[in-house]
């Protein structure tokens, strides 16, 4: 328990921000679960489309800080590798 009023407010704002980046961390998984549904599905056209949409999503937590940059990389990489290995 913060014993100081700066400190109180601190400790409210650290669990706003941690509800705020876990909804947007599950949202981006979401998205690259999407991606591999439709991989196991075998469906290229359904991947590809899943792909496109999670790649702006996996961009913009690099943006808010949410994920690394290289950590985004990896991500877009092997699902784009997955993608293009439907043919």
């Amino acid at each position: 328990m913060a014993n100081i009023k700066s400190s109180a407010k601190r400790a409210r704002q650290a669990v706003k921000r941690r509800a705020h980046n876990m909804a947007l961390r599950s949202r981006m998984r979401t998205e690259i679960k999407q991606v591999l549904k439709a991989i196991d599905a075998g469906d290229k056209n359904a991947a590809q489309e899943a792909y496109k949409q999670a790649v702006p999503v996996i961009d913009t937590m690099v943006v808010k800080g949410i994920i690394h940059k290289n950590k985004a990389a990896r991500h877009k990489t092997r699902l784009n590798t997955r993608v293009r290995a439907l043919s």
